[in-house]
């Protein structure tokens, strides 16, 4: 093998990391703001205690997420009929931009500490941004509040307290 082989691989090498800066700018363009608006939509529609966060992590991966983080308003009175009733928060779905520009979506369910680390989240996708629509984006909102309902209420008996 000679030096001249090299050739085709720098130039495959050159067009990974043009279809990372692509994907990167996309995201910066349009995709996040796609996603934060879309989801702030669905807080305003439906106010059941949730609302959107956009996150930065060290260096220049972003993420953006809906969370729970209180409880709906109109089932506060059937909490005070229970005294002792307390309201997980947490539970997310998140798009979070991965080092390669793609955006991954996983969910995270409310941390209690009786469940294992290894059953508190849930990965979904992963997605070119340029694929990411409004519709998309409310097909994983959907999966996510199924998911919810099945960590509240659990099919499975899983022993938690006595």
């Amino acid at each position: 093998m000679n030096i001249q082989h090299l050739k085709e691989r720098v130039s495959d090498y050159k067009d990974s990391i043009k279809t990372v800066v692509d994907k990167k700018i996309l995201w910066e363009t349009k995709t996040k703001a796609l996603i934060s608006n879309t989801l702030k939509s669905i807080c305003k529609e439906y106010d059941i205690g949730w609302k959107v966060q956009e996150l930065t992590w060290i260096g220049t991966n972003e993420a953006i997420n809906i969370t729970f983080d209180s409880f709906p308003k109109e089932l506060i009175d059937c909490t005070n009929q229970i005294p002792a009733y307390q309201f997980i928060i947490g539970g997310a779905l998140v798009f979070s931009q991965s080092y390669s520009g793609d955006v991954h979506t996983f969910i995270l369910f409310p941390y209690l500490e009786q469940i294992p680390v290894e059953n508190s989240s849930i990965e979904l996708e992963t997605y070119d941004p340029k694929i990411i629509t409004e519709k998309l984006i409310i097909e994983q909102v959907d999966e996510f509040l199924k998911e919810m309902i099945k960590w509240e209420v659990p099919t499975t008996k899983n022993k938690l307290g006595y």
